[in-house]
Order: structure tokens, then sequence, then C-alpha cells
């Protein structure tokens, strides 16, 4: 399957040196029985249709509209990668707020790509890397979403790496809360996938528009974008329990990513019923998006019965 993202330099520090940040603890939530069960809600990312866009079957301008009458889904999620062409026309994210509107559905966030390292070594590459995000922070508040999802990748020593993120990645928020739009890190393989080390980050930075959006099955330490598909080779993983205890108290999203399933349409690779159950006895109230990577089961299968499998946990899933 293709990469969703190009290929990334690997950071020059080991692996063994990514405890550096100090551990953080998910609070504990109390809760009564007269307390109202958080309802399920769902959105879709916009890469569970990668290969149907790339190869041209479906439009990326129509996303929304896909999203609503093929799925009964009300809330997307996009991929700057699909709308590099039209970056800074305002006219264009106007009349794509528009056709969503029409159609009921709630524009998300803005997951964004290849736009540089926010954490550089070099300041002058990493201040570009942050201004090369402006004009999406300025997308998605003209399709009315609440954040942008960026990469948190860099170079140099554990120190030197944590410094570079703690500035580019709070100089972006600045920018972007000025905007009303958040900052969410995800994921994403090498360091990014150190819950504890990312929530260090979050923390130096102290700005409350920088947050998480926690994918189920990106937790590869060793590997870029974290994919812990097996066919992927991931030999180094942080636990996708502890890392989603860790990034759910920043939260503003939760991507469930899905590859396989069996015949009772149980996901074979990641635990759903436990990472639901973890998202549900939060305090977490957000989206839960569906991200299906998988080859077993065609895009439009796959994202139902990942739908499917949402639908059936949450409503078994007890306080």
């Amino acid at each position: 399957m293709k990469s969703r993202r190009k290929f990334i330099k690997k950071s020059c520090w080991g692996l063994a040196a990514m405890n550096i940040a100090p551990q953080f603890l998910l609070g504990k939530h109390t809760r009564t029985n007269t307390l109202k069960m958080p309802e399920l809600k769902i959105s879709l990312a916009q890469w569970s249709l990668h290969r149907a866009f790339e190869k041209g079957t479906l439009k990326a301008v129509n996303f929304a509209q896909e999203t609503k009458e093929s799925y009964g889904i009300n809330a997307v999620e996009y991929v700057n990668q699909f709308y590099t062409a039209q970056a800074t026309k305002e006219s264009f994210w106007n009349e794509m707020a528009r056709k969503a509107s029409d159609y009921g559905v709630a524009n998300i966030l803005m997951m964004v790509d290849e736009e540089l390292q926010l954490g550089a070594i070099d300041q002058k590459k990493r201040l570009k890397s942050v201004e090369a995000h402006y004009k999406w922070v300025h997308a998605a508040k003209l399709l009315g979403c609440h954040s942008i999802r960026v990469n948190a990748f860099g170079t140099g020593s554990p120190d030197q790496l944590e410094a570079s993120l703690v500035d580019g990645l709070g100089k972006l928020t600045e920018y972007a809360a000025q905007e009303n739009i958040h900052v969410l890190l995800e994921n994403h393989g090498l360091h990014t996938s150190n819950a504890h080390f990312m929530v260090g980050i979050i923390q130096q930075v102290n700005n409350p528009f920088l947050g998480t959006l926690p994918d189920f099955g990106n937790w590869c330490l060793n590997a870029e974008w974290g994919s812990t598909d097996p066919e992927k080779k991931c030999t180094n993983s942080f636990d996708p329990t502890e890392g989603l205890k860790a990034f759910l108290p920043y939260a503003k999203g939760v991507s469930a990513k899905s590859y396989t399933f069996d015949t009772e349409g149980k996901e074979t690779q990641l635990d759903f019923h436990t990472l639901l159950k973890i998202v549900k006895t939060s305090s977490f109230d957000g989206h839960i998006g569906i991200e299906y990577e998988g080859e077993q089961l065609s895009e439009v299968d796959g994202i139902k019965a990942t739908k499917k499998l949402l639908e059936k946990t949450w409503g078994t899933l007890k306080y």
C-alpha cells in the first residue's frame, strides 16, 4: 500500500533516549450512575478513501457529500495533500464549507503533512516550517474546523529535539490560537509515538490550543509514521493503552485506525474493546474518526466495517 506521507528522515537519536520526559498519569474521573452516558460521535478521516481520490474515481471536493450519502456520517477530517493547489484560495474553502453545510456535515479538522519539520534543529528551517503551516490554519478556519493536525518530527540529540519542538510548536500554536484553531499532535512514529515525551512537550509549551489526536494504531517507535501493522515490521512499540491514557487529557479528537477484521467483525490487530473503553470512561467528548488503512477489504467495505465495530462496541461498554 502506498505510504500515507512521503518518507521523512529518521531522527538521529536512539530509541533508548526516548524516556527523557517525565511520565504523565491520566487523572481519574469520578462518575456516578446519574451521569449521562457519552454519545458516540463518529467522523471520517479522508485518508480512508485515499486510493479512490488518487485514482480519480472520487473527487476530493465531494468528500463531505460522499461521507454523508455513502456512510451516514456527518463529520469529516480533511487531508491537506488532496488540496495543495487550492491551499491559499479563500473562495475554494468558502465553497467547500458551503457544500458541507448543505449536506449537514461538520468539518472537524485538517490533517497537515509534508510541510517540513517543526522540530528542525536549524532555526531558519524550523521557522520556515512554522510559516508553511499558516495557510492550513487559514483553510481550517474558513472550513469551520476546530483544529489542524501536524507532525512533530525533527532532528538533533534528545535535548536539542525537545527544545526545537517546544519552540516550533509553541510558535505555531501561538499563531493558530489567534485564529481560534487548535494544533494537534498525533502519534506518528519514532519519538512522536512516545506519549510521555510528547506530553512533556505539550506541558512545556503550556498553551491550551496545543493538544493531541491519539491514533489507535500508530505506536511504533522504530519506524516513520508509526504503523504497527505486522507487514510494516515494527520491532519496538509503545503500549497503546498507556499512550492513549496519556494523550486523552489533551485530545480534541481520536483516530480509530483499522486494518483487518475477522468473521465476527472484530479488528484483529487492535483491541477496540479496551481502547474504546478507555475513551468512553475518560472525559473525552469529541469525535472518533474512522481511518481504515487495510487492504483486506475495499475502502468502502473497510469504512463500513469500522463504523459497525465502533457502534457495536460502544453500545456494550459500561462505566
